[in-house]
């Protein structure tokens, strides 16, 4: 069988399939902070399918490993738009990830991130979602993960995984001793293409992106930007002395996140970078510029979009745009699945490739982390 109707057949097999099982009409459950500390009181946005009632109380399973427990929770508000607001308070003793859903309804699993009462005051000062003082996890996502697939050009394949890890406990040793020392963390992406029209389907290219950066976040409704973080990073494909590519730079990346009403959030986040070694490859600002212009919408619901845009020196350059539409019934373990649009056009999809503009793509797969 050729590489295309390979690749045909595997997206026949992601989408058929979830499309099949997301026919049943299912709650949705949301929260507009899912780090919360037990014993306090946090809110759940429930979303209920058409011609289904909001009743003024609710109930809310809650798992932990083996264990489950039933949570009342009581309208915040009125029904509006087949959504509603609940709130309720966590048990005292949880602590890490409790995954949420509805006993009496087939819903979407909730996971929220617990932290306990006591680390609360080392929290509020550095690594944080949003100004509510509570820490993410030591391993979080940092950018998307996911499997796409495209057949324009010859099929091929495109996944990335990526996460970041938190170098100093907030709640003990020198996380305590020195708050700012929290704020240092490791990051890790790996994006590779798949070949999938050659007949040995072997990979185009893989490159390795590991960095090291310290970040802070704002604890005040005053100051003029929500975040900003400070680094290195190195990247590079592994190659031999023919096809050997690799760049080091520092960067700053400040952050900016508004928030709405309807629960969507905005995000702008350009990376600003300066090569300190580009020896491989010496003229490649030309077509990656010197930053990543960066923007994300969250429709609060199902839709996720992220657009990166790249300027070089000499005005070529590259956008990606990636869609990521959730399916409720499409779930890896406790994480829900999403099902993932990206298309990229113009200079280096690749760092082998960064100065070749191949023929734009579209590809279609899913997301672990939109």
């Amino acid at each position: 069988m050729s590489g295309t109707g390979i690749a045909a057949l595997l997206v026949a097999a992601l989408i058929f399939p979830a499309a099949a099982a997301a026919q049943p009409a299912q709650w949705l459950l949301s929260t507009p902070e899912p780090n919360v500390v037990a014993g306090e009181h946090f809110e759940v946005i429930v979303a209920a399918p058409a011609g289904e009632t909001l009743e003024d109380s609710m109930e809310l399973r809650l798992k932990v490993g083996a264990l489950q427990s039933i949570l009342p929770l009581a309208a915040a508000g009125p029904a509006e738009g087949g959504r509603r607001r609940y709130r309720g308070a966590l048990p005292q003793g949880l602590s890490g990830p409790v995954y949420a859903d509805l006993p009496k309804h087939p819903s979407s699993v909730l996971v929220l991130m617990v932290a306990s009462p006591g680390a609360d005051a080392v929290q509020a000062f550095v690594t944080r979602r949003g100004r509510s003082g509570l820490a993410e996890p030591p391993l979080s996502e940092e950018d998307p993960m996911y499997f796409v697939l495209g057949t324009r050009g010859g099929a091929s394949a495109r996944f990335q995984l990526s996460f970041k890890y938190r170098l100093f406990d907030q709640t003990a040793g020198l996380g305590v001793d020195q708050p700012w020392l929290a704020g240092f963390y490791f990051g890790y992406t790996q994006n590779s293409i798949w070949d999938l029209s050659e007949e040995s389907r072997p990979f185009r290219d893989t490159s390795y992106r590991p960095a090291l950066f310290w970040k802070w976040e704002r604890t005040d409704d005053k100051t003029w930007i929500d975040a900003v973080r400070i680094g290195v990073e190195h990247e590079s494909n592994g190659g031999g002395v023919e096809t050997s590519r690799s760049i080091n730079t520092v960067f700053v990346r400040p952050e900016w996140r508004w928030t709405y009403a309807d629960q969507s959030r905005f995000e702008f986040t350009p990376k600003i970078y300066y090569y300190f070694d580009k020896s491989d490859n010496p003229d490649i600002a030309q077509y990656r510029g010197y930053v990543d212009w960066r923007a994300r919408y969250d429709s609060g619901y199902n839709w996720i979009t992220t657009g990166v845009l790249r300027v070089g020196t000499d005005r070529r350059g590259s956008v990606e745009l990636d869609v990521s539409y959730r399916i409720r019934d499409l779930r890896f373990g406790p994480v829900g699945g999403y099902l993932h649009f990206q298309f990229f056009s113009g200079y280096g999809e690749d760092i082998l490739d960064y100065n070749v503009r191949r023929k734009s793509q579209f590809r279609v797969g899913f997301a672990i982390v939109p």
